[in-house]
């Protein structure tokens, strides 16, 4: 090379953080603690990105009336998209989508799952009485039992489930052991009609507890997600997406900016993504704090 040859120059340029517009939390072992306690630094966070005017969404398996006991903590209004994608729920209580499965293929679920019968319900977008209903009710689960009681204005029986099908309900849920209810998976997932439905799976290891959702075809927290953001001009890279549980890994993929719990399920923790602390230390507050109010 000549000595006269001039390379060009490259600088080496920070750039700036794509500012976060919207924020999509998970509730249960995300924004909650182990104790299902909601620490006061995320309130404090939350509140701070909602004044800075990002929107907050809360973003949960749980279905509204469950989760609005949490919303009403919060110290800012948040949008609520629940029963993992099924619903999304205004502060002003207006429903703008909504993902419903059909009657038919909700009854082909429950008969192709009679062995699963004493851990099945289903779930409706009612008003109160009649929103959960369970063939018979098992007090002798300790889990079940508390989720019963946690819901009891909103529990009915009727035997058979089936005969509960007098509308398109929002879904099918069943729950049981982590095997059980990785064995029912496997099955839903194999069934001739399975791109009928979607599968959403929700564990609990260290309880042997697990959730299997059945839920219309394409529902995910992801899907709702982007297609909320998209009705707010907002698009992936401006979303901020915290969660711990496999039903979470959709919602985590649309967002521009992922981050994965402390406390997260190994195969979350194992896809590489930036890692917060804990749901017992606040790690939501520390996620919110570094990648929304430092950028703003």
């Amino acid at each position: 090379m000549s000595p006269c040859t001039r390379l060009p120059l490259i600088l080496s340029v920070t750039l700036p953080p794509v500012p976060i517009r919207l924020v999509a939390i998970d509730i249960d072992g995300t924004l909650l603690d182990s104790r299902w306690r909601l620490p006061e630094r995320n309130r404090t966070a939350i509140a701070a990105a909602v004044d800075a005017g990002v929107e907050v969404a809360l973003v949960t398996g749980r279905r509204y009336d469950f989760a609005k006991p949490i919303i009403e903590l919060l110290p800012r209004p948040v949008t609520a998209i629940v029963s993992n994608g099924a619903l999304v729920r205004l502060p002003d209580a207006s429903t703008p989508i909504r993902h419903l499965l059909p009657c038919e293929t909700a009854r082909r679920v429950l008969e192709a799952t009679a062995e699963y019968r004493a851990g099945a319900g289903i779930i409706f977008d009612r008003p109160k009485d009649g929103q959960v209903v369970f063939e018979r009710i098992d007090w002798t689960h300790p889990s079940r039992r508390g989720y019963v009681e946690a819901n009891r204005g909103f529990v009915v029986e009727v035997d058979p489930l089936e005969a509960a099908l007098t509308e398109d309900p929002i879904q099918v849920m069943f729950n049981g052991g982590v095997v059980e209810m990785r064995d029912l998976a496997s099955r839903l997932r194999a069934l001739p009609d399975a791109r009928a439905f979607a599968v959403s799976v929700t564990e609990y290891e260290a309880r042997d507890f697990s959730l299997v959702d059945v839920l219309a075809a394409g529902c995910t927290k992801g899907r709702t997600l982007s297609e909320w953001a998209g009705r707010r001009g907002i698009v992936r890279g401006d979303i901020l997406a915290l969660g711990d549980n496999l039903n979470d890994r959709e919602m985590l993929e649309a967002a521009g900016q992922p981050v994965v719990m402390g406390n997260a399920v190994p195969a979350l923790l194992a896809t590489g993504w930036p890692v917060t602390a804990s749901s017992d230390d606040a790690g939501v507050a520390d996620a919110i704090e570094r990648f929304v109010l430092s950028a703003s």
